[in-house]
């Protein structure tokens, strides 16, 4: 008879699941979990900062504890399963602590084989028929691409719908990259402009929430008509209601759109007044953006830093950002050209995922020896949530390029000098401004103490020359410590009255 324990159960559900990764803080007794993950041939990744795991639960797809050990692969499979089909998400299943040394007969236990991959749905004819007909009558349409896009692996046939119709196109932070930032019918330096002034808008795998302004005035045409594209019925209008609702696969959805396309010979005009409207508006932010970037006065501001990054970026690197004003100025500025290259906070807004992001990236993209470099930018702020996952850096050899944009604050701070000063006048606790941080704090040594490599930038040419050198260095991960302007903000944004496009 041969005798089991939960925590290989665990493991080898999981593995036949075909996860290829563990992350996690160990402890009695997750550490004979991981053990038994390894011993099953997942990596593990051990990590530094512990989150409110309990707390998942209300915010999980599918949440299940196994009444028994015989029980946790059909349990497993049916997590993993769920957090792919559909629209995708988190599953929480939680074992018992004396389940995991437990032991149970091998024989006793059901082999559950790993879940195919997830069923395909195609869109309603009535209602594909009904989105051509909408986009037709359009004067000024807009195409919004999502992460759902990213996530659908939509890109090859959106890149020649795009074409093929002549729609101009907006992504959201994590559909940046399904097209490039830098194709001609992007309009992302135009996006204020495009989103209040489009009166038909094609949602394809985005939510109408805040990061869209839930579709509604002031940000957005009051008549605006909504084509949404969207994998979960119960998000079909939320905040406003379609005028043609395709459920289904983005990918699968956009193979239809393109093929009325085709068939009907349509294309939107490249001559309109509203690619006028949108291309004047891009080439004035763009001299604005560019004026702000090639000031030479010290300390650095934003657009400073983000122009001489972008400058010396590959094409091919992830991105991960996170922060207030760095992840903001950072999404205009760091542009993405391939899909599924850029992390951020996403919906939530959640700070203190961008070091666990680079993490996961650079162990997959080393395990692969792809050749592509992460980076990873941060604000200062949003460095202290994990920023001792460095050492978790350092101990797995990950050559991530962390970027820490330094203001020394939360959206503002405060000069060293004025700092001084003000500590003079009584107890900080009372009278320093609630934005604040440490003015200059050290974070280049917070690398340096573990083995990486630290740098303290005050200049262009130091930017350039740290940015270059980690950027050529595989063998260890980097950290820029960037001082900039402690007021530093992003240029002023100018959201107008709505105006009638006239074709």
């Amino acid at each position: 008879m041969e005798e089991v324990t939960g925590a290989q159960l665990i493991a080898e559900s999981l593995k036949a699941q075909k996860v290829e990764y563990m992350f996690g803080i160990v402890g009695v007794p997750v550490i004979e979990v991981a053990m038994a993950a390894q011993a099953a041939g997942i990596k593990y990744v051990g990590m530094r900062n512990e989150q409110a795991v309990e707390a998942c639960r209300l915010y999980s797809k599918f949440a299940a504890r196994p009444s028994s050990l015989e029980a946790i692969p059909s349990v497993i499979e049916k997590a993993a399963r769920t957090s792919m089909y559909g629209r995708p998400g988190a599953c929480y299943v939680d074992i018992a602590g004396d389940m995991v040394n437990a032991k149970v007969d091998r024989s006793k236990v059901r082999e559950v084989s790993c879940c195919p991959p997830p069923p395909v749905s195609l869109a309603d004819h009535d209602e594909i028929t009904k989105a051509i007909s909408v986009l037709k009558t359009a004067k000024a349409p807009l195409i919004i691409i999502g992460k759902g896009a990213a996530y659908g692996r939509a890109e090859t046939v959106l890149k020649e719908f795009v074409e093929m119709s002549g729609l101009p196109f907006l992504p959201t932070p994590m559909g940046k990259g399904v097209l490039p930032d830098d194709h001609p019918n992007c309009v992302a330096a135009a996006r204020s402009r495009a989103l209040l002034q489009a009166d038909v808008v094609l949602l394809l795998g985005a939510r109408l929430n805040w990061i869209l302004h839930f579709g509604l005035p002031p940000r957005f045409n009051p008549d605006v008509k909504i084509i949404q594209v969207e994998l979960c019925p119960e998000e079909m209008g939320n905040n406003v209601r379609p005028a043609a609702a395709l459920l289904g696969d983005i990918n699968a959805i956009v193979t239809q759109l393109l093929a009325c396309v085709r068939k009907e010979g349509w294309k939107y005009p490249s001559n309109t007044e509203w690619w006028s409207t949108l291309k004047e508006k891009i080439a004035a932010n763009a001299k604005m953006s560019k004026a702000l970037a090639l000031k030479e006065t010290l300390p650095m501001n934003y657009y400073t830093v983000f122009h001489h990054i972008s400058q010396l970026l590959p094409h091919d690197c992830i991105i991960v950002s996170e922060g207030a004003n760095t992840m903001d100025i950072g999404r205009t500025m760091l542009n993405n050209y391939l899909p599924r290259h850029r992390l951020d906070a996403g919906t939530f807004g959640t700070m203190g995922v961008g070091l666990g992001f680079a993490i996961a990236a650079a162990a997959l993209e080393k395990s692969e020896n792809s050749g592509r470099r992460v980076v990873c930018v941060e604000g200062d702020s949003a460095f202290g949530f994990s920023g001792m996952e460095v050492e978790t850096m350092c101990r797995y050899n990950l050559p991530v390029v962390l970027i820490v944009v330094n203001n020394n604050g939360i959206y503002s701070g405060m000069d060293p000098k004025t700092w001084k000063e003000m500590a003079k006048m009584g107890d900080l606790t009372s009278i320093a401004p609630p934005v604040s941080l440490l003015p200059e704090a050290r974070y280049d040594e917070v690398m340096t103490a573990f083995g990486g490599r630290g740098f303290l930038v005050r200049t262009v040419e130091e930017l350039r020359s740290a940015l270059q050198l980690s950027l050529s260095d595989w063998e260890k991960p980097s950290l820029l410590n960037v001082l900039i302007d402690p007021s530093s903000d992003r240029k002023q944004q100018v959201i107008g009255a709505f105006s009638n496009i006239r074709q």
